[in-house]
């Protein structure tokens, strides 16, 4: 399995500001589990996410001699992108574009069609830096906004992106509406038809709900999942109350249930765990 874990997931939403000393450390903890990427800054508006406005620092003080683990930041516009790539750390530039035409502009004041069009600007700008990109598609399961919602429209935006080379795309739950029947329909539809691209699973959902949720999608095919520890976090754009991420310690509870094979150091997520629990104070 492919897994993500998203630190910056966990800390966007945070009340307290967390000093950057301790997100550092934070990291470099995480670094040595061995994850595959680590999702750890935002280049976005200090005024709508002001956690994030010391990612460039962050990013700078992570210590990528500890493991092969590749860095992801989020952007949300052209601006964004270019100052990420100004930090030589950055592997991955990640944007959250929306099945929802609401949470688009709440989230990054701009159309889907808009959006489309910055995402393929930004591909091309990661590509001539030999980065990556991955395009999250929040609300791809439903939204809480009561717009219409429809597995054809997840699919339309799949094939737009296929034909401008996207190659990573994360669907993503955003607010914990998915099911596992439902999980399990857009698994089998829509990666199927794309074998160019690599679809992975960002979930928001209750701890109780974890299982079923990673099962219907590992059981559909799916090997790329994003977690974080305890489930700490959510979209603060997304609606008043915030759902939690799939948490990092039921993917390996899964893992381990299942026999699946994987390459983390659990020592070091022990002790990775419980700097966060001196953070978030669970």
């Amino acid at each position: 399995m492919f897994l993500t874990e998203c630190p910056r997931d966990a800390m966007q939403g945070w009340g307290e500001m967390i000093p950057t000393q301790t997100k550092i450390d934070y990291i470099n903890a995480l670094m040595e589990v061995n994850f595959d990427v680590l999702d750890c800054g935002s280049f976005v508006s200090p005024k709508a996410i002001p956690q994030m406005a010391d990612s460039g620092e962050v990013l700078d003080h992570i210590d990528k001699s500890l493991s092969s683990t590749k860095l992801s930041v989020i952007v949300a516009n052209v601006l964004g992108a270019e100052l990420a790539l100004k930090h030589d750390n950055v592997d991955i530039l990640g944007f959250p574009f929306s099945i929802s035409e609401t949470f688009q502009y709440r989230n990054t004041n701009k159309k889907r069609e808009e959006a489309f069009n910055e995402i393929a600007e930004i591909f091309e700008l990661a590509k001539s830096q030999n980065k990556a990109l991955n395009v999250y598609f929040s609300m791809a399961f439903g939204n809480p906004y009561g717009e219409t919602w429809s597995l054809e429209e997840v699919g339309y935006w799949a094939q737009r992106f296929n034909e401008i080379g996207i190659r990573n795309i994360l669907l993503s739950d955003t607010t914990g509406v998915a099911t596992p029947d439902l999980i399990t329909q857009i698994f089998k539809e829509i990666p199927p038809k794309y074998p160019e691209i690599t679809f992975g699973a960002h979930f928001h959902n209750r701890y109780e709900d974890s299982y079923g949720k990673l099962k219907a999608t590992y059981d559909s095919g799916c090997r790329s999942f994003d977690s974080a520890i305890k489930g700490i976090g959510g979209c603060p754009m997304a609606k008043d109350e915030l759902v939690g991420n799939m948490p990092t310690e039921q993917v390996i509870n899964f893992m381990a249930s299942e026999k699946i094979p994987h390459r983390l150091h659990l020592l070091n997520f022990e002790s990775a765990y419980n700097q966060a629990k001196r953070i978030f104070n669970f």
